[in-house]
């Protein structure tokens, strides 16, 4: 007669408890770090500013600007207050200080031991006037600069909405060139809210191209420009192009 034995479980039953153990341990470990974690990095701040001695009183800016100088750095500075030491100064904040400036792109800001920031800034390069008060960059950026400091005085005059800025600096580019060609200087381009085109020519003559394609518009100045009699009393004041052919021209006083 075969006895049939039950097998013992106190061997899975120690394997399960002992299992159990080790995952509540593990759990501890992990909230004590994460408490420990928290601590530090609540604290981080405090315990660097303790071992400063002075805080940073010096500045050097590196690199070259075209248009910032120490003064405009001192300047936002004065505006933080005093500033921490060494190690417990936050350089993003004096960074992010920097960029409001409405012609800095960016800032890069180093602690300098003992108590000195080393400054390196990029600056917007302007390639027009931008709405007579304004700026833009080649990519189409416009930013804003006091125009004294302005170097290049002969930069073009471009206008229009913020958003068509890049569109106006590809027309003006084609139209710059394609006039140079024919011996005419172009001074400046706009463009308005409903898409109407103006060119203006070194000698302010105005050139009103309406909306839609402007490229058959200006070879047709091209054309009638020379066959246009000035009365010796008055000069050209613009030249409408907005019909489908020929130009109506205005005429003012010298």
């Amino acid at each position: 007669m075969n006895v049939l034995k039950r097998k013992s479980t106190s061997n899975v039953r120690y394997g399960e408890s002992t299992f159990k153990y080790l995952i509540q341990i593990r759990l501890l470990i992990v909230l004590l770090c994460v408490g420990v974690g928290y601590f530090v990095y609540s604290n981080w701040q405090d315990w660097l500013e303790s071992f400063d001695s002075k805080p940073i009183t010096a500045y050097a800016l590196v690199g070259k600007t075209e248009f910032t100088d120490y003064a405009d750095v001192k300047d936002v500075l004065l505006k933080m207050g005093d500033l921490k030491g060494f190690w417990g100064q936050d350089v993003k904040a004096v960074q992010e200080q920097l960029e409001t400036l409405p012609w800095v792109k960016g800032a890069v800001v180093r602690k300098v031991w003992p108590n000195r920031l080393s400054i390196w800034l990029t600056e917007y390069m302007p390639v027009a006037i931008w709405n007579k008060t304004e700026f833009v960059t080649k990519d189409g950026t416009v930013f804003q600069l006091p125009m004294e400091r302005l170097k290049n005085k002969t930069l073009p005059y471009l206008g229009g909405p913020d958003y068509q800025s890049l569109k106006v600096l590809e027309a003006w580019n084609q139209i710059y060139a394609d006039f140079k060609a024919k011996n005419l200087n172009v001074k400046g381009i706009t463009i308005d809210e409903r898409g109407a085109w103006q060119v203006t020519l070194d000698n302010d003559i105005v050139l009103k191209l309406g909306r839609g394609a402007w490229k058959s518009k200006l070879e047709r100045f091209v054309t009638i420009y020379p066959q246009i009699e000035v009365s010796e009393n008055k000069r050209i004041g613009y030249v409408d192009l907005r019909y489908s052919s020929g130009a109506a021209v205005g005429m003012v006083d010298k």
